[in-house]
C-alpha cells in the first residue's frame, strides 16, 4: 500500500536535514515509540507499541536511515515483530526542497504487515498505516516549528 503526503517546514532545510538524523526527534515523533537506541550510524533497535483496530502489540524492530543525500532526502525503512500479533515493514523516501526560508518535505511510504494483523483487513490496516505515517510527519513539523508536538498516539 502506498501512501504518499507534503509538509511545508517553517524551517530552512539544513535544519530539517539535521532533524531527520536526529535520535531523539525520531523517538519524539514515531507514533507510540517507547525506546530508540543507536546500534550504528544512522541505525536503530526500536520498540514501539501501536494499536490497530483491536489489535494492540508492542513491535521489537529496527528503524534504518539510507540512501543519503545530503539535505536532499533519504530513505527511512522500519521493520519489527509483534510476537503473536504478527510483523510490520515499512519505508519512506523522504525528499527535502527549499522554498525561501521554509522547506517541502514530500514522502512516499509503503507498509506491508503480515499475521493476526494482516487478518484484520485492507482497508483498516490502510487506514492505520496513513494515520500513523500522518502522526509521525505532523509531530516531526511541529517540533521543527517549536511547537510542542502532541504526544504521539499509536491508535
Amino acid at each position: 500500500m502506498e501512501i504518499v503526503g507534503e509538509y511545508r517546514i517553517a524551517a530552512p532545510r539544513q535544519q530539517v536535514w539535521a532533524a531527520i538524523l536526529d535520535p531523539e526527534m525520531l523517538k519524539r515523533c514515531i507514533p507510540g515509540c517507547k525506546e530508540l537506541e543507536a546500534t550504528g550510524e544512522n541505525a536503530y533497535a526500536a520498540k514501539v507499541q501501536i494499536k490497530v483496530g483491536p489489535v494492540s502489540a508492542t513491535f521489537s524492530g529496527t528503524v534504518e536511515l539510507t540512501d543519503m543525500d545530503p539535505p536532499s532526502g533519504c530513505r527511512i525503512a522500519g521493520q519489527g515483530n509483534g510476537g503473536v500479533a504478527g510483523f510490520a515493514k515499512g519505508e519512506a523516501v523522504v525528499k527535502l526542497a527549499e522554498d525561501g526560508e521554509e522547506t517541502i518535505l514530500t514522502y512516499t511510504a509503503d507498509a506491508q504487515i503480515g499475521g493476526k494483523l494482516a487478518a484484520l483487513g485492507g482497508r483498516l490496516i490502510q487506514a492505520t498505516a496513513r494515520k500513523l505515517a500522518d502522526q509521525f510527519f505532523s509531530s516531526f513539523t511541529a517540533a521543527l516549528a517549536g511547537e510542542e508536538a502532541p504526544a504521539a498516539e499509536a491508535s
